[in-house]
Formats: structure tokens, C-alpha cells, sequence
């Protein structure tokens, strides 16, 4: 599969010297300035009057950096209360796990979130090590509290504080609630709303008490979010099988949260594992830049991954991960980096193949932006698929009641059941996704790359791409509410039109966009949640030339919506 990303509506000059930067070390000015970043998180004040000082708080939480005043101590101390009130109101009485990655802002936000929870009665475990948290492990910790609650009594929740592969200026703030996956639009709407009423009110009925004595309050506790994390996954990975093959793995954490679990898994399972890089540097100057010339701890993008795809050679396989751990990138000797799509489509076909106490009737979800190659690895093993929107969250339920085996993202995150049906986590676990592909190569003796060549040879292989493009406010509000009525042409490519949609066929929900499909291929269109673009997914199994068509097909489809 070949596959891209690329952004236009960038100035000439800026994005010729970005594309030529890109894949390189990182320049002295290229990082940020720390002590500049800390400072404007307590002293800018943001202006709720202003859109992009608000609390923006969806699926991934609140993101946005001190700098712009978006992501500032007001933000998370109001967050932090309105979570406190919402979990109250919805009778969440058990702990709140709250867990942190390694950007700048992540430890400020935490203390800040501390403060408003303790004063609150809330209880809070935090790190018994005073380490970093991967997401996967927030999530597994509250499942597995969750799990042992008789007739679910005080149930918990959690916190991380991670941007994820944002750049190392961003800070994030996100909550999982008792089904430890990413939090319905309710629950954030919810959450989003009363936290801009009190940055309206001046942050009038916030509750907070000093850092210190939140950290001494009798609701302050540590969990070991490492041990409890490490010491299960041998129930969802063969780490033994993984041992036996003396499989060579190299693993990058991209100096995120993984650092130490890495370490860990290595050491405790007796593998043949190398962490690649155990530095932790709040400017992450170790990166190579990404495609537009940003740091960006991207584990799926070929330039931020330089350094490990150079060493590839090095390893039998070789593994990134994002700043929380809920994203994978794979690279192999044969094939260097695979393309999301592509790891995922083997990974499917794998786990399919090998975990027969997995329930027969589980379906296999994806995105509906995901490469249609995913349809027809599940069709040909005979399983059902789940087709929903853009967002993990759609996968939360059916990964905790097992009526979903594996729910995987085009954007390299995916989850799925441990080998003998039970649910693991219901967030995106990058860690088991990576150690996945170690276990592909221990009991095959092939690469994941061999393994995808093997499947497009027999089910075939498409030319796949993303292109981002601008779009104002107004016109992301057109194309999300556009009508498949609005549609007017009868063929996409020279194919006759199959399906155009506006809702996801696996669940009924709307996508925010429009999905057009072909016998050979598909485009879909959505507006970006985050920033002033939409998003144009395109994928042909004709080729390079085919999918080209289907983009300018589908650019014209856009701009008369975009044009009002």
C-alpha cells in the first residue's frame, strides 16, 4: 500500500524549506523555549470571549499550547472542576487514576488537576514511582478496578494529561470515564460546557487548596501503574513465543511515557530488547522534524521516525510510540516503516488466524477512513465488520462486552481482546501493537511486511492518501452537515457511484462528512476538529493515476459545498 499525508495551503517558501528540513536532526531553533512555555501556563490568562482560549473538550480531551493562551492553569483548574462536578452528578464515587506523559506542560497540568480534585474529595491515585503514565495503562488500571467491584459500586475513572504526538509547545488534558476508554460526546459536552461557564465566571466556584496540601490530603493515594500493567500482558501478547524465537527488538518510546515499561518488559519477560532511546527531554531535541518541519512525536510519519527507520537493520523489528502510548509504528528490515493501513490489515489477519478462544461472532472494527484492504481481510476470514466513525470512542462498549475483537484507526492506534476473549483495554494500546508485530515475526519466522505483501498478492493492493486542505470555520460547518442529497454526480473516476454517506454503516452515527464509494475505491471528507482544514481520504485499487482521479472527483465535490 502506498500511503501519504499531505498538507497544502501553506506558503511556497515556508513549505519548501519544511519539506527539505524534513526527516532531519532538530536545530537549536527549532525548540521550544521551556521556561517561557511554564511561565505563560501560570501567568496568561485566557479570554473565554475569544474561540481559541475556550476549553475545547472532545474525544482527545482539551488541547492547545500557553503560548496561544489555550491551554493555561485557568483551562485545567476549570476542566478539573467541571470533571468533578460530572463524575458527582453521574454518582462515579471510586478513584480517579490520574496519569501524565512527558511534555512540559503535562506536570504543571497535573498539579493544577490535583489541587481541584483533592479539594474536592476526590480520590486520586497517582504514580507510585512518580513516573509517566501511558494511556493503555490508565485504561487498563480502571477496568481492572472496575472488574473486581461487586454489582459495580464506586466505580473509577481517570485522567491523562498528554497532548499525544503533539508538538513539544501543546499540553492535553483528557478524561476516560469508568469504561476506561475515550469519553462520549455527552460525557465531554458535558464536561466542555460547564468548564468555559466558569472561565466566563472568573473561575468563581472552582475549589482548590495548595499543591501541598493536596498532595498530604487523605484522598491523595499511588497505584503502580507500571507492575499492573506489565506483569498482565502475557495474557494478550505470546511474550513467550516472542522469547523462544529470540526475536530482536529495538524499541523507540520517542522520549514519551513508554520509557520505563519498555525497560520493564524487556527485563521481566526475557526478551531480546533494546530500548533505542531512553532519553526524556521536555524539548525533544532528539527528534528528526516531521514533513512540515515541526518536532512532532509522530510514530506513523517516515520523518519523524528517521533516526529508528535508518537502524532498522539493527533489529528484527523495530517499534515507535507516541508521547502516551496509544499510537505504533512498525518498521521491519525488508520493508522500513508500514504504513498504518497496511500493519493493520496484517495484524487483523493474524490475530484472526491465532486466537481461537476469541468469540466467533466478535466483530472486527475500523474507521470508516481506514483502507478498504481491512474489508477484505475480514471478509475472506469469514468475520463480521464494524464500519463506524472517525474516533475510537465507537469502540468502547463493544471491546468490554467482547461483541468487538479488535478496533483499530488509519491513524495508528488500535486495541483488541487478550487471547483468551477477555477485554484488555479500551483505549488504543500502542505497546501490545508494536509487541504484536514481534510475535507476527516469532511464529511465522516472517515479517509484518512479508505478511502484507503476502495479503495484497491474494487480496490486492490500493494506493491510499490523505491530503489536508483549508477551510474556515463557516465552511467545516457546511461539510459536516453535508446531505448525501447534495451529491449530484452519478460516477466517481469513471465507476458508477455505489454508496454515498453521511452516516457510518456499522453504527447509524453520523461521520461529519460525506463517504463516496466505488467498486475500486472510495473518497470520504470531513472537517478537522482541531484546526482550519478539512480532511480528503481517498484510496483506489487501480493505482497511483486511478486515485488521483478520485481526488480531483472529489475536490470538485468539495469546493461546491465549501463555496456555499
Amino acid at each position: 500500500m502506498s500511503g501519504s499525508t499531505i498538507s497544502t495551503g501553506t506558503s511556497t517558501g515556508v513549505a519548501t524549506d519544511a519539506r527539505a528540513r524534513a526527516g532531519q536532526p532538530a536545530r537549536t531553533e527549532d525548540l521550544v523555549d521551556v521556561d517561557a512555555l511554564l511561565a505563560a501556563y501560570h501567568d496568561r490568562r485566557p479570554d473565554p470571549a475569544e474561540p481559541g482560549q475556550r476549553v475545547s473538550f472532545g474525544t482527545s480531551g482539551h488541547r492547545g499550547s500557553a503560548l496561544d493562551a489555550a491551554f493555561n492553569d485557568d483551562h485545567i483548574a476549570a476542566t478539573s472542576q467541571a470533571i468533578s462536578e460530572y463524575r458527582a452528578a453521574q454518582g462515579i464515587e471510586g478513584p480517579l487514576f490520574l496519569g501524565r506523559d512527558t511534555h512540559a506542560l503535562s506536570a504543571p497540568a497535573t498539579d493544577t488537576a490535583l489541587e481541584v480534585f483533592a479539594a474536592n474529595g476526590v480520590t486520586v491515585l497517582i504514580d507510585s514511582r512518580d513516573g509517566y503514565t501511558p494511556t493503555p495503562a490508565v485504561s487498563r488500571a480502571i477496568l481492572q478496578y472496575n472488574g473486581a467491584r461487586a454489582g459495580g459500586q464506586r466505580l473509577a475513572d481517570g485522567v491523562v494529561v498528554t497532548p499525544s504526538h503533539n508538538p513539544p509547545r501543546d499540553g492535553g488534558f483528557k478524561y476516560n470515564p469508568p469504561s476506561g476508554g475515550p469519553a462520549g460526546s455527552q460525557a465531554t459536552g458535558a464536561i466542555q460546557d460547564r468548564a468555559n461557564e466558569l472561565l466566563e465566571a472568573g473561575l468563581a466556584g472552582v475549589r482548590r487548596i495548595p499543591l501541598e496540601r493536596a498532595r498530604a490530603a487523605e484522598t491523595t493515594a499511588t497505584y503502580d501503574f507500571l507492575d499492573a500493567y506489565v506483569s498482565a500482558l502475557a495474557g494478550v501478547v505470546d511474550l513467550a513465543a516472542i522469547r523462544a524465537a529470540g526475536v530482536r527488538i529495538g524499541a523507540d518510546p520517542l522520549g514519551g511515557a513508554s520509557v520505563a515499561y519498555w525497560a520493564e518488559i524487556g527485563e521481566r519477560y526475557g526478551l531480546d530488547l533494546t530500548v533505542v532511546n531512553d532519553r526524556v527531554d521536555p524539548t525533544f531535541s532528539f527528534m528528526t522534524l516531521d514533513t512540515d518541519g515541526k518536532i512532532r512525536m509522530d510514530c506513523s510519519s517516515p520523518n519523524a521516525m528517521a533516526s529508528l527507520i535508518a537502524r532498522r537493520s539493527d533489529f528484527d523489528v523495530a517499534t515507535g510510540n507516541d508521547t502516551d502510548a496509544d499510537r505504533h509504528g512498525i518498521v521491519t528490515p525488508d520493508g522500513g516503516l508500514l504504513d498504518p493501513n497496511a500493519y493493520l490489515a496484517v495484524a487483523i489477519e493474524h490475530l484472526i488466524r491465532t486466537r481461537g478462544s476469541w468469540p466467533a461472532d466478535a466483530a472486527v472494527g475500523k474507521t470508516l477512513v481506514s483502507s478498504s484492504l481491512i474489508d477484505r481481510v475480514v471478509a475472506d476470514a469469514g468475520r463480521r465488520l464494524l464500519e463506524v466513525p472517525v474516533g475510537f470512542k465507537w469502540f468502547v462498549d463493544g471491546l468490554l462486552d467482547g461483541t468487538i475483537c479488535f478496533g483499530g484507526e488509519e491513524s495508528a492506534g488500535a486495541s483488541f481482546l487478550q487471547q483468551d476473549g477477555a477485554v484488555w483495554s479500551t483505549d488504543k494500546d500502542g505497546l501490545i501493537m508494536c509487541l504484536l508485530a514481534a510475535e507476527i515475526q516469532a511464529v511465522t519466522g516472517r515479517s509484518a511486511s512479508e505478511h502484507y505483501r503476502a495479503l495484497t498478492a491474494r487480496l490486492g493492493e490500493s494506493a491510499y492518501a490523505r491530503v489536508d486542505a483549508p477551510a474556515d470555520r463557516e465552511q467545516k460547518a457546511r461539510l459536516a452537515k453535508l446531505s448525501a442529497d447534495q451529491l449530484t454526480a452519478d460516477t466517481l473516476a469513471g465507476e458508477p457511484i455505489i454508496a454515498a454517506l453521511t452516516d457510518a454503516p456499522g453504527n447509524g452515527q453520523p461521520i461529519g462528512g460525506l463517504k463516496v464509494t466505488t467498486a475500486s475505491g472510495w473518497f470520504a471528507a470531513r472537517p478537522s476538529g482541531t484546526e482550519d482544514v478539512y480532511k480528503l481520504y481517498a484510496e483506489s485499487f487501480q493505482g497511483e493515476e486511478h486515485l488521483h482521479r478520485i481526488q480531483d472527483d472529489a475536490r470538485a465535490v468539495v469546493d461546491e459545498v465549501l463555496a456555499g
